[in-house]
């Protein structure tokens, strides 16, 4: 009786998988559009209200600038008020569709950077 030897592994089921959880996470993000700093947000087809109380709204402007509510800050200033907060409070993110993407990045990373995973993404709902 002969073994098959197996020289490497068949990932296209992995691949499939990975493809149907990324398409459920993509389609039940929250993005929400709202509040008094004025910033041009990008277009979704797929947006949701957001009911629940906002804790933080962080916005980027063009330019790059940050602001954590009404008040202009630093990327040093948004992290101490980040660490201010409690891990279910929620943080909404309002970028500037001309905004650099790596102001975007760096707000994200700050987020992760203290472990806090309650953020929603500002958008408009695009015209069908």
């Amino acid at each position: 009786m002969k073994t098959k030897k197996f020289d490497s592994i068949n990932v296209v089921p992995f691949i499939d998988i990975m493809l149907v959880l990324l398409t459920i996470v993509l389609t039940t993000a929250t993005f929400i559009a709202q509040g008094k700093i004025k910033v041009a947000l990008p277009e979704a087809k797929n947006t949701q209200s957001q009911t629940e109380k906002k804790n933080l709204i962080v916005a980027i402007k063009e330019d790059g600038t940050l602001f954590a509510g009404d008040e202009k800050v630093t990327l040093a200033q948004l992290e101490k008020k980040i660490e201010a907060l409690g891990k279910s409070d929620l943080v909404v993110i309002k970028s500037d569709k001309k905004a650099s993407f790596e102001d975007f990045v760096q707000v994200i990373d700050l987020l992760k950077s203290k472990k806090h995973d309650n953020l929603a993404i500002a958008t408009t709902k695009k015209a069908d």
